[in-house]
């Protein structure tokens, strides 16, 4: 198989790096810069990334806005905005979209400490 070329091998699947033994993570932040989420892998190579997919929860009893900081804080470039219904299941944020470099992962709400964002990461690197 040529070296640009991936399969199923080619990753580890991990927790959200600021997780807490895979445990949710409580936005608490309700401004910039957000409650961090997760720091992506430092590589730079352009075949090594973080595939990341995150979901949101809201426990509170009115819709609530989330915004999550992508490897930045400027508007629009970096933010995914999104109003999460009230005391809803899961609630898709990113399906795996990736970052790498060192990039921080960010997330803000409307009411602090409503929202809880759970996931993963499929890691892609030369190991």
């Amino acid at each position: 198989m040529p070296n640009d070329m991936r399969d199923y091998r080619d990753y580890q699947k991990r927790k959200l790096s600021e997780s807490t033994d895979g445990r949710g993570i409580k936005v608490a932040a309700s401004s910039s810069p957000g409650t961090l989420v997760h720091t992506a892998l430092s590589s730079v190579a352009a075949n090594e990334w973080d595939e990341i997919f995150i979901q949101a929860v809201n426990t509170s009893a009115t819709p609530v806005k989330l915004t999550v900081e992508w490897g930045g804080t400027d508007s629009p470039d970096d933010l995914i905005e999104v109003t999460i219904p009230a005391e809803s299941g899961f609630t898709e944020v990113t399906p795996g979209h990736v970052l790498q470099n060192g990039a921080l992962v960010r997330a803000f709400a409307a009411a602090a400490n409503a929202i809880v964002l759970h996931g993963y990461v499929n890691r892609y690197q030369h190991i």
